[in-house]
Protein backbone atom coordinates (compact mmCIF):
# COMPACT_ATOMS: atom_id res chain seq x y z
CA UNK A 1 0.00 0.00 0.00
CA UNK A 2 1.72 3.22 -1.06
CA UNK A 3 1.75 6.30 1.87
CA UNK A 4 -1.21 8.07 -0.79
CA UNK A 5 -3.43 5.18 -0.22
CA UNK A 6 -2.48 4.77 3.23
CA UNK A 7 -3.42 8.76 3.71
CA UNK A 8 -6.72 8.15 2.11
CA UNK A 9 -7.64 5.08 3.56
CA UNK A 10 -6.72 6.75 7.15
CA UNK A 11 -9.06 9.91 6.66
CA UNK A 12 -12.09 6.91 6.01
CA UNK A 13 -12.06 4.82 8.73
CA UNK A 14 -15.13 5.67 11.29
CA UNK A 15 -14.08 3.79 13.92
CA UNK A 16 -15.43 6.18 17.04
CA UNK A 17 -12.49 8.06 18.54
CA UNK A 18 -10.69 6.75 15.80
CA UNK A 19 -10.11 9.29 12.81
CA UNK A 20 -11.88 12.05 11.11
CA UNK A 21 -15.79 10.64 9.88
CA UNK A 22 -16.28 10.53 5.92
CA UNK A 23 -19.11 12.55 5.09
CA UNK A 24 -20.13 10.25 1.72
CA UNK A 25 -21.27 6.70 2.57
CA UNK A 26 -21.56 3.90 0.57
CA UNK A 27 -23.35 0.41 0.59
CA UNK A 28 -21.63 -3.04 0.07
CA UNK A 29 -23.56 -6.39 0.03
CA UNK A 30 -24.72 -8.21 2.77
CA UNK A 31 -26.70 -11.09 3.89
CA UNK A 32 -27.56 -10.63 6.97
CA UNK A 33 -26.26 -7.51 8.81
CA UNK A 34 -25.28 -4.00 8.42
CA UNK A 35 -22.36 -1.60 9.33
CA UNK A 36 -20.93 1.77 8.46
CA UNK A 37 -18.78 1.88 5.26
CA UNK A 38 -17.03 4.83 4.46
CA UNK A 39 -16.38 6.27 1.16
CA UNK A 40 -14.21 9.24 -0.20
CA UNK A 41 -15.68 12.43 -0.47
CA UNK A 42 -12.71 13.23 -3.30
CA UNK A 43 -11.07 11.48 -6.52
CA UNK A 44 -9.28 8.03 -5.25
CA UNK A 45 -5.40 8.49 -6.03
CA UNK A 46 -4.22 5.83 -9.04
CA UNK A 47 -5.15 2.15 -8.18
CA UNK A 48 -1.92 0.02 -7.90
CA UNK A 49 -2.14 -3.18 -7.14
CA UNK A 50 0.35 -6.25 -7.27
CA UNK A 51 0.26 -10.36 -5.90
CA UNK A 52 3.37 -11.31 -4.60
CA UNK A 53 4.42 -15.07 -4.35
CA UNK A 54 6.32 -16.06 -1.23
CA UNK A 55 6.93 -19.45 -1.05
CA UNK A 56 5.03 -22.80 -1.11
CA UNK A 57 1.86 -21.24 -3.03
CA UNK A 58 1.48 -18.33 -0.22
CA UNK A 59 1.70 -14.75 -1.32
CA UNK A 60 0.08 -11.04 -0.49
CA UNK A 61 -1.68 -8.87 -2.64
CA UNK A 62 -1.48 -5.53 -2.19
CA UNK A 63 -4.02 -2.92 -3.42
CA UNK A 64 -6.40 -0.16 -1.32
CA UNK A 65 -6.39 -1.13 2.23
CA UNK A 66 -4.51 -3.65 4.41
CA UNK A 67 -2.43 -6.27 2.86
CA UNK A 68 -4.07 -9.47 2.06
CA UNK A 69 -2.33 -13.04 2.55
CA UNK A 70 -2.94 -15.54 0.32
CA UNK A 71 -2.48 -19.59 -0.25
CA UNK A 72 -3.31 -20.98 -4.01
CA UNK A 73 -2.50 -24.94 -4.06
CA UNK A 74 -4.61 -27.59 -6.16
CA UNK A 75 -5.53 -28.46 -2.56
CA UNK A 76 -7.56 -25.13 -1.35
CA UNK A 77 -7.69 -21.72 -2.49
CA UNK A 78 -7.58 -19.82 1.12
CA UNK A 79 -7.51 -15.50 1.45
CA UNK A 80 -6.19 -13.38 4.45
CA UNK A 81 -8.54 -10.41 4.71
CA UNK A 82 -10.22 -8.69 1.79
CA UNK A 83 -9.34 -4.93 1.05
CA UNK A 84 -12.24 -2.27 0.18
CA UNK A 85 -14.94 -3.10 -1.97
CA UNK A 86 -12.88 -1.21 -5.27
CA UNK A 87 -10.16 -3.90 -4.82
CA UNK A 88 -11.41 -7.23 -3.44
CA UNK A 89 -12.78 -7.71 -7.20
CA UNK A 90 -9.45 -7.17 -8.96
CA UNK A 91 -8.08 -9.93 -5.85
CA UNK A 92 -10.97 -12.31 -6.04
CA UNK A 93 -10.58 -12.55 -9.87
CA UNK A 94 -6.82 -12.43 -10.14
CA UNK A 95 -6.09 -15.12 -7.68
CA UNK A 96 -3.60 -17.20 -8.44
CA UNK A 97 -4.66 -20.52 -9.68
CA UNK A 98 -8.05 -20.10 -9.00
CA UNK A 99 -9.78 -20.59 -12.07
CA UNK A 100 -13.26 -20.08 -10.66
CA UNK A 101 -13.34 -22.65 -8.00
CA UNK A 102 -14.64 -21.81 -4.52
CA UNK A 103 -12.26 -20.43 -1.98
CA UNK A 104 -12.36 -22.59 1.15
CA UNK A 105 -11.87 -20.51 3.43
CA UNK A 106 -11.44 -15.85 4.00
CA UNK A 107 -9.96 -15.03 7.18
CA UNK A 108 -10.26 -11.27 8.89
CA UNK A 109 -7.50 -10.30 11.12
CA UNK A 110 -9.73 -7.90 12.57
CA UNK A 111 -12.98 -5.46 12.11
CA UNK A 112 -11.67 -2.48 10.48
CA UNK A 113 -13.25 -1.73 7.09
CA UNK A 114 -9.76 -1.62 4.99
CA UNK A 115 -9.89 -5.14 5.72
CA UNK A 116 -13.72 -6.40 6.14
CA UNK A 117 -14.72 -4.21 3.63
CA UNK A 118 -14.12 -6.69 0.34
CA UNK A 119 -15.93 -9.53 2.18
CA UNK A 120 -19.41 -9.12 0.29
CA UNK A 121 -17.49 -9.37 -2.60
CA UNK A 122 -15.49 -12.68 -1.57
CA UNK A 123 -18.81 -14.21 0.39
CA UNK A 124 -20.26 -15.65 -2.90
CA UNK A 125 -17.65 -17.42 -3.98
CA UNK A 126 -16.72 -18.58 -0.41
CA UNK A 127 -17.20 -21.42 2.47
CA UNK A 128 -16.72 -19.58 5.40
CA UNK A 129 -15.52 -16.43 6.22
CA UNK A 130 -13.74 -16.53 9.62
CA UNK A 131 -12.87 -14.17 12.48
CA UNK A 132 -12.16 -13.69 16.01
CA UNK A 133 -15.66 -13.92 18.22
CA UNK A 134 -15.56 -10.33 19.22
CA UNK A 135 -14.81 -8.96 15.82
CA UNK A 136 -19.11 -9.06 14.48
CA UNK A 137 -19.49 -7.46 17.59
CA UNK A 138 -17.13 -4.96 16.91
CA UNK A 139 -18.08 -4.26 13.13
CA UNK A 140 -21.76 -3.66 14.64
CA UNK A 141 -20.79 -1.27 17.27
CA UNK A 142 -18.63 1.05 15.06
CA UNK A 143 -21.66 1.25 13.46
CA UNK A 144 -24.32 2.39 15.64
CA UNK A 145 -24.56 6.03 14.76
CA UNK A 146 -23.26 5.82 11.39
CA UNK A 147 -25.10 5.38 8.54
CA UNK A 148 -23.29 3.82 6.34
CA UNK A 149 -23.79 0.51 3.88
CA UNK A 150 -24.12 -2.65 5.22
CA UNK A 151 -21.19 -5.20 5.24
CA UNK A 152 -20.84 -9.04 5.19
CA UNK A 153 -19.91 -10.21 8.77
CA UNK A 154 -17.79 -13.53 9.50
CA UNK A 155 -19.83 -16.84 9.82
CA UNK A 156 -17.49 -18.63 11.56
CA UNK A 157 -15.56 -17.26 14.67
CA UNK A 158 -13.46 -18.51 17.60
CA UNK A 159 -12.25 -17.44 20.67
CA UNK A 160 -8.92 -18.67 21.77
CA UNK A 161 -7.37 -20.58 18.69
CA UNK A 162 -8.60 -22.13 15.16
CA UNK A 163 -6.97 -25.03 12.65
CA UNK A 164 -7.79 -26.47 9.38
CA UNK A 165 -5.58 -28.84 6.96
CA UNK A 166 -5.92 -27.78 3.67
CA UNK A 167 -4.81 -30.54 1.81
CA UNK A 168 -0.79 -30.40 2.14
CA UNK A 169 -1.37 -26.97 4.18
CA UNK A 170 -2.30 -26.44 7.03
CA UNK A 171 -3.99 -22.43 8.29
CA UNK A 172 -3.87 -21.75 12.16
CA UNK A 173 -4.90 -18.84 13.93
CA UNK A 174 -4.84 -17.33 17.65
CA UNK A 175 -5.65 -14.77 19.56
CA UNK A 176 -3.61 -13.05 22.09
CA UNK A 177 -5.37 -10.59 23.51
CA UNK A 178 -6.12 -6.93 22.82
CA UNK A 179 -3.58 -4.75 20.83
CA UNK A 180 -4.44 -2.69 17.64
CA UNK A 181 -8.32 -3.30 18.45
CA UNK A 182 -9.93 -6.02 20.52
CA UNK A 183 -10.02 -8.76 17.78
CA UNK A 184 -6.68 -9.02 15.97
CA UNK A 185 -5.37 -12.82 15.51
CA UNK A 186 -2.47 -13.97 13.71
CA UNK A 187 -2.61 -16.34 10.95
CA UNK A 188 0.00 -19.19 10.91
CA UNK A 189 0.51 -21.22 7.42
CA UNK A 190 2.39 -24.13 9.17
CA UNK A 191 4.01 -25.85 6.03
CA UNK A 192 5.00 -22.39 3.97
CA UNK A 193 6.28 -20.48 7.35
CA UNK A 194 4.66 -17.47 6.66
CA UNK A 195 2.50 -15.63 9.28
CA UNK A 196 0.15 -12.82 8.29
CA UNK A 197 0.17 -10.47 11.69
CA UNK A 198 -2.37 -8.01 10.44
CA UNK A 199 -2.25 -4.53 11.81
CA UNK A 200 -0.41 -5.63 14.48
CA UNK A 201 2.21 -4.09 12.13
CA UNK A 202 2.67 -0.96 10.99
CA UNK A 203 5.79 -1.17 9.28
CA UNK A 204 7.55 2.03 10.11
CA UNK A 205 4.41 4.21 10.43
CA UNK A 206 2.59 5.84 12.97
CA UNK A 207 -0.51 3.45 13.28
CA UNK A 208 -3.73 3.34 14.08
CA UNK A 209 -4.58 2.57 17.76
CA UNK A 210 -8.25 2.36 17.94
CA UNK A 211 -9.16 2.45 21.63
CA UNK A 212 -13.02 2.47 20.83
CA UNK A 213 -12.86 -0.46 19.00
CA UNK A 214 -10.59 -2.47 22.36
CA UNK A 215 -7.11 -0.72 21.46
CA UNK A 216 -4.48 -1.32 24.65
CA UNK A 217 -1.07 -0.20 23.95
CA UNK A 218 0.37 -2.20 26.62
CA UNK A 219 -1.27 -5.68 25.41
CA UNK A 220 -0.17 -4.53 21.93
CA UNK A 221 3.63 -4.63 23.18
CA UNK A 222 3.38 -7.78 25.00
CA UNK A 223 1.62 -9.15 21.53
CA UNK A 224 4.62 -8.77 19.26
CA UNK A 225 6.49 -9.92 22.18
CA UNK A 226 4.52 -13.18 22.05
CA UNK A 227 4.41 -13.62 18.37
CA UNK A 228 7.91 -13.12 18.37
CA UNK A 229 8.36 -16.13 21.16
CA UNK A 230 5.49 -17.93 19.45
CA UNK A 231 6.68 -17.78 15.85
CA UNK A 232 10.05 -19.17 14.23
CA UNK A 233 12.65 -16.41 13.21
CA UNK A 234 12.97 -17.97 9.66
CA UNK A 235 9.12 -17.18 8.36
CA UNK A 236 8.51 -14.82 6.37
CA UNK A 237 5.77 -11.95 8.14
CA UNK A 238 3.46 -10.47 5.96
CA UNK A 239 2.40 -6.41 7.85
CA UNK A 240 -0.94 -5.08 7.73
CA UNK A 241 0.69 -1.70 6.66
CA UNK A 242 3.72 -0.21 5.34
CA UNK A 243 6.15 2.58 4.41
CA UNK A 244 7.10 1.77 1.10
CA UNK A 245 10.54 2.07 1.72
CA UNK A 246 10.39 -1.10 4.25
CA UNK A 247 7.30 -3.03 2.21
CA UNK A 248 4.74 -5.15 3.34
CA UNK A 249 6.19 -8.27 4.83
CA UNK A 250 9.19 -8.55 6.91
CA UNK A 251 10.90 -10.63 10.06
CA UNK A 252 11.23 -10.19 13.77
CA UNK A 253 14.01 -7.09 13.38
CA UNK A 254 10.98 -5.06 12.18
CA UNK A 255 8.50 -6.59 14.88
CA UNK A 256 11.08 -5.25 17.33
CA UNK A 257 11.37 -1.90 15.82
CA UNK A 258 7.43 -1.15 16.13
CA UNK A 259 7.35 -2.72 19.71
CA UNK A 260 10.11 -0.23 20.61
CA UNK A 261 7.96 2.38 19.12
CA UNK A 262 4.97 1.61 21.15
CA UNK A 263 7.28 1.23 24.58
CA UNK A 264 8.48 4.65 23.84
CA UNK A 265 5.32 6.04 23.18
CA UNK A 266 4.15 5.37 26.55
CA UNK A 267 7.53 5.96 28.21
CA UNK A 268 7.44 9.81 26.35
CA UNK A 269 3.82 10.34 28.02
CA UNK A 270 4.20 9.19 31.22
CA UNK A 271 6.97 11.25 31.60
CA UNK A 272 4.66 14.57 30.59
CA UNK A 273 2.20 13.27 32.99
CA UNK A 274 4.33 12.48 35.62
CA UNK A 275 5.97 16.03 34.95
CA UNK A 276 2.52 17.83 35.37
CA UNK A 277 2.24 18.97 31.76
CA UNK A 278 -1.48 18.97 30.55
CA UNK A 279 -2.87 16.25 27.76
CA UNK A 280 -2.79 19.45 24.94
CA UNK A 281 0.99 19.63 25.44
CA UNK A 282 1.67 16.40 25.48
CA UNK A 283 -0.27 15.88 22.24
CA UNK A 284 1.39 18.35 20.53
CA UNK A 285 4.58 17.06 19.49
CA UNK A 286 4.21 16.39 15.40
CA UNK A 287 7.30 13.89 14.98
CA UNK A 288 8.69 10.96 17.27
CA UNK A 289 12.35 11.36 17.90
CA UNK A 290 13.83 8.43 17.93
CA UNK A 291 11.85 7.05 15.00
CA UNK A 292 12.38 9.17 12.04
CA UNK A 293 11.72 6.22 9.49
CA UNK A 294 7.78 6.53 10.79
CA UNK A 295 7.61 10.39 9.59
CA UNK A 296 5.25 10.87 7.42
CA UNK A 297 2.60 13.42 6.14
CA UNK A 298 -0.45 11.83 7.65
CA UNK A 299 -2.76 13.61 9.23
CA UNK A 300 -1.98 14.37 12.86
CA UNK A 301 -1.57 10.60 13.44
CA UNK A 302 1.22 11.16 16.00
CA UNK A 303 -1.16 13.01 17.77
CA UNK A 304 -3.77 10.62 17.90
CA UNK A 305 -0.98 8.09 18.81
CA UNK A 306 0.05 10.79 21.79
CA UNK A 307 -3.75 10.95 23.15
CA UNK A 308 -4.35 7.00 22.60
CA UNK A 309 -1.25 6.70 25.54
CA UNK A 310 -2.50 9.08 27.50
CA UNK A 311 -5.83 7.84 27.53
CA UNK A 312 -4.82 4.76 28.12
CA UNK A 313 -2.21 5.70 31.35
CA UNK A 314 -4.68 7.63 32.98
CA UNK A 315 -7.79 5.61 32.89
CA UNK A 316 -9.56 4.73 36.02
CA UNK A 317 -9.26 0.90 36.60
CA UNK A 318 -12.46 -0.79 37.45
Amino acid sequence: MNRRDFILRSSLLASAGLLARSSLLAAVSTEHTTVPVATPAGPLPKLVTEFRPLRRGVGLFTGRGGTVGWLSSPDALVVVDTQMPATAPICLAGLPGRGGRMLDAVINTHHHLDHTGGNGVFKPATRTIVAHANVPGLMLAAGKTSKFGPQTLPDTTFTDGWRRDFGSEAVSAKYFGPAHTGGDIIIHFEQANVVHLGDLMFNRLYPVIDRAGGANIQGWIARLETAMKTYPADAIYIFGHANPKFGPSGGHADMRVMRDYLAALLAHVQAGIAAGKPKSEIVALVNFPGFEDFHAPLPNRLGLNLSAAYDELTEKKT
